[in-house]
């Protein structure tokens, strides 16, 4: 799982003339501070030759740069309002893209910021932009080769410590394992290649990896989970796996984070079918489980001290078949909660549920614990808050501000999410009809077409899974927040052809690793 790997580079000065690099990227707002005087002479030169530069990402030749290659990436302005750090994610891109296609493989990147603290980290999000517009899909490198689709091996960073590099390349390696367990099609990351890869992913590391797929055990431990699963049953690849990561740093344990990620590796929709072209892109319905993954991959190279993280990742397949779920049946939870099916194709909360309730049991016993649950829930939640990811917190979350946390940290390290509350209304939403069920999983509209349709699947996760009993008033609070990414989770809109983004790995590393 090779990737551009950032390298340290205390002095641009003596690095323009090391063999190494063949390329300088400069990414500011503008240009007319550089250092030393040969770089800043040879783009003033260049300034007034090409009007461009400033404006847009330019590719220059020159000797001042190494390997005759000097790309300037401007940022815009950067001082309006609206303005944040995203704007070196974006120019990095570019900027790396246009020195790929010229021949470099072994790239500078120099970026001059703002000294203040909405761009503290503009370096370290520059670096990451230019890995994710060079990462290329895993089939593709298996098919043609690593070195022919990814050819840039090395970026080199100027300014930054050896620390950071170190920080950095782990961020970047768990990025990289979410986008490739998200990206990529549903045979080749089928539910149990999905276990396979994460078994690789942390083979030799302090993450240890225990996968469940007995079919009878599963319907035990996790009956709505083996609900979305059942029609997957008739095709023997297609079988669920339920996936554990757990990790345990050094020294007292001072905090315990507990994950649930949807894995979703095909949603046909099931018995509520998507119809009109909306089935193209659900292969990457398990971008929530692949940034689980992936966050724990960060933790599993940095190792911090006196945390555990515990994971547990529903890789399943929601078919359609003969022996497919319906709307109309009523399942009962791992936590004894009866549930009535409102729509099939809401099948990423039945799978979550169960992984709840299990993580909620680990809760009771563990130091600090905080619940998280990733997912790609809700079309309403890409249509509410956009390219964000969207946090719902529960009271006890709320208290301790774990949201604004994650979101004030996501917005320095270009991994920005919108926080939404948790209502009334929401658990009023899912309240059962009769005496048969307790709660109902979903209206039969599309979420994007209901009101607060990313809210009130929260408040069935909660209910579905215990947690109601571990709310901020009772003797046993636990604070969960669940993290909707069906806007956040890939680059660019596009859920069949964009790369995913890895969200919110950035942002949690930050939070939870530093």
């Amino acid at each position: 799982m090779a990737f551009p790997i950032p390298v340290a580079v205390a002095d641009l000065t003596s690095a323009l003339t090391e063999p190494q690099w063949d390329a300088l990227l400069v990414v500011a707002e503008d240009f007319s501070a550089l250092a030393p005087e040969k770089l800043q002479a040879a783009v003033t030169a260049l300034q007034q030759i090409d009007q461009r530069i400033g404006k847009e990402t330019v590719l220059c030749q020159t000797d001042a740069a190494p390997g005759g290659r000097l790309v300037l990436a401007a940022t815009g302005p950067l001082h309006r309002d609206y303005d944040d750090v995203r704007a070196f994610t974006d120019a990095a891109k570019q900027a790396v893209t246009q020195a790929k296609a010229a021949g470099a493989r072994s790239p500078l990147l120099l970026v001059l910021a703002p000294q203040t603290k909405e761009f503290a980290q503009a370096q370290a999000v520059a670096y990451l932009g230019a890995c994710q517009a060079l990462w290329q899909p895993l089939e593709g490198r298996e098919a043609l080769g690593e070195s022919k689709v990814e050819p840039v091996q090395q970026i080199g960073v100027v300014g930054i410590s050896s620390a950071e590099a170190d920080y950095l390349n782990a961020v970047e390696a768990g990025k990289r394992l979410a986008r490739d367990l998200c990206g990529t099609e549903p045979e080749r990351m089928a539910p149990r290649r999905f276990a396979d890869y994460c078994v690789e992913a942390f083979a030799g590391t302090a993450v240890s990896v225990t996968v469940q797929t007995d079919v009878m055990q599963l319907n035990q431990d996790y009956p709505l989970l083996m609900a979305v699963a059942r029609c997957s049953l008739q095709v023997e690849r297609h079988k669920p796996a339920v996936i554990r990561l757990e990790y345990q740093g050094e020294g007292p344990i001072e905090q315990t984070l507990l994950f649930a990620g949807k894995g979703l590796v095909y949603d046909t929709g099931g018995a509520d079918l998507k119809t009109g072209g909306a089935m193209a892109g659900m292969s990457r319905d398990k971008g929530g489980a692949a940034a689980v993954a992936g966050f724990l991959k960060t933790v599993a190279l940095l190792r911090p001290k006196g945390l555990k993280v515990v994971a547990e990742i529903g890789a399943v397949r929601n078919s359609i078949g003969a022996d497919a779920f319906v709307p109309d049946e009523i399942i009962q939870s791992h936590a004894g909660v009866r549930v009535r099916i409102g729509n099939t194709d809401a099948e990423g909360r039945l799978v979550l549920a169960d992984l709840l309730s299990h993580l909620r049991e680990e809760a009771k016993t563990a130091v600090n614990p905080i619940l998280f649950s990733i997912a790609t829930l809700t079309g309403h939640a890409a249509r509410a808050v956009g390219p964000y990811s969207a946090l719902v917190e529960n009271g006890a979350a709320r208290q301790q501000q774990l949201s604004a946390q994650l979101a004030q940290v996501g917005d320095v390290w270009a991994d920005p999410s919108e926080i939404s509350r948790s209502r009334r209304e929401d658990f009023s939403f899912i309240k059962g009809r009769s005496c048969a069920d307790d709660i109902l999983s979903c209206n039969n509209a599309p979420s994007s077409v209901t009101p607060r349709g990313h809210q009130f699947p929260m408040a069935f996760l909660v209910a579905a899974s215990g947690l109601d009993q571990h709310a901020l008033a009772s003797e046993q609070p636990v604070p969960y927040c669940h993290i909707d990414i069906a806007g956040s989770g890939v680059d660019g809109g596009d859920w069949q052809h964009s790369k995913p983004s890895a969200a919110p790995v950035q942002a949690l590393a930050a939070l939870y690793c530093r």
